[in-house]
């Protein structure tokens, strides 16, 4: 990208919402990745569409990044403009018993809302560490509970900038997967249906749900979550333990002791590092189980 076409992001939304050759490990929560090119923080709608419209004209790649909880970023970082959906599509309104938030709102902050309203299903979410947005793409879940159970319908935008709504039964949401992922959409917001519920049964839920995630997970180092998808009939991180690589290391990276479907970052790690290890744990699992593990975690950039 040439530096009159970067020059023109700055103009446009201005220096302070543009960031150029930004270290990308400071919007991952691997805390891993070179610079991204353009580093643009819309503060509306119409923005985004016109960031959509700089790409298609100049025929630039882009990405659209929450806040990089599923993401690893090549050490050379990504040749193209990174667009963050996040501190200013933060919004999140309680109307009944219907949540309505925009792409960049946490996880965490929804479930805080609906506990405080005393709506319950979406406790499974809140020790998630995403966006709306992704969790919504990848149909995220955890503890039994998935997006899909309680998405009533989304916002969202097309490579062309056109923005329409999609009803959920038309999501086609399936394991880590959904439309949008496969036709590209860009996520603007969702109206989730909760149900009325006891607030003290939903505090005592959250509680024990946050402890069952402290006390399994690697929470003190950062990583990408859960590293590899579940294969059918298997957990992944068993798969990986009894294939005697817990603890296994390259570099920085490390296979979690404490749950082996993580793979974290012990404090230098690079991208390659953690690119070499899951190809490492892919193959002995394979050779060992006849089972294929599949990253969970998505790649950006050139490895």
């Amino acid at each position: 990208m040439n530096e009159e076409i970067k020059q023109k992001f700055c103009r446009e939304f201005g220096s302070d919402r543009v960031l150029l050759e930004e270290p990308m490990k400071r919007h991952t929560t691997f805390r891993i990745g070179g610079p991204a090119e353009v580093f643009v923080m819309p503060g509306n709608l119409e923005e985004v569409q016109k960031i959509l419209e700089i790409c298609r004209t100049e025929d630039l790649p882009y990405f659209i990044l929450g806040n990089g909880s599923n993401l690893l970023v090549s050490d050379r970082g990504y040749r193209g403009v990174v667009i963050q959906l996040d501190r200013n599509f933060g919004e999140v309104k309680v109307e009944g018993t219907e949540i309505h938030a925009s792409a960049g709102a946490l996880l965490s902050t929804i479930a805080v809302a609906a506990r405080r309203a005393s709506l319950t299903g979406f406790e499974f979410a809140g020790g998630i560490p995403g966006t709306l947005g992704g969790a919504v793409v990848m149909n995220a879940g955890a503890y039994g509970g998935e997006m899909k159970d309680v998405l009533r319908k989304v916002m969202v935008m097309d490579q062309s900038g056109k923005v329409f709504e999609i009803p959920a039964e038309e999501l086609q949401m399936g394991y880590r997967t959904s439309i949008i992922k496969t036709a590209g959409y860009i996520v603007l917001g969702a109206v989730l249906s909760l149900k009325e519920g006891n607030l003290e049964e939903i505090k005592m839920l959250t509680r024990k749900l946050s402890e069952q995630r402290t006390s399994k997970q690697p929470l003190e180092y950062p990583s990408a979550g859960s590293t590899f998808k579940r294969p059918e009939g298997y957990f992944a991180g068993k798969l990986i333990m009894d294939s005697g690589l817990r603890g296994y290391r390259v570099g920085g990276a490390q296979v979690s002791e404490k749950h082996c479907g993580f793979v974290i970052n012990t404090g230098d790690a690079t991208a390659e590092d953690v690119r070499s290890l899951m190809k490492h744990v892919t193959e002995i699992v394979y050779a060992k189980f006849g089972v294929t593990l599949e990253p969970e975690v998505k790649f950006l950039g050139e490895f």
